[in-house]
């Protein structure tokens, strides 16, 4: 019986962290991908409603801009998507970038400066 205590007990402190971290990359990940969402949601609502404009405005022939407006939003989300995940592991070597520019700007003389 005792044995069986342990075991448990060894179970409990060996999945109560895991949990824990299990958590914690959930919020993480919901973090990391929230302004994603924010930005889906307002190209899906900016094109919902330019296409319901053609759509009422020019009737059946809206439909087929609804499909067309929706596919450039689709389009220009991955496009954002991918400049995002391009340029966030090059921002290091550009913040990198500015200093060395901003140091070089400071260390030479202005020209009018005598």
């Amino acid at each position: 019986m005792e044995i069986l205590v342990l075991l448990f007990l060894v179970g409990a402190l060996i999945m109560v962290p895991l949990l824990i971290l299990g958590a914690f990359l959930k919020v993480v990940a919901a973090i990391v991908f929230l302004p994603f969402k924010i930005m889906a949601v307002l190209f899906k609502g900016l094109f919902g409603i330019i296409g319901a404009f053609f759509g009422l405005v020019l009737g059946g022939l809206g439909a087929v801009l609804g499909l067309v407006f929706g596919g450039l939003g689709l389009v220009l989300g991955l496009v954002v998507t991918v400049g995002v995940f391009v340029l966030l592991p090059l921002a290091p070597l550009l913040l990198l970038g500015l200093v060395v520019w901003v140091a070089l700007k400071a260390a030479t003389p202005a020209a009018g400066a005598a």
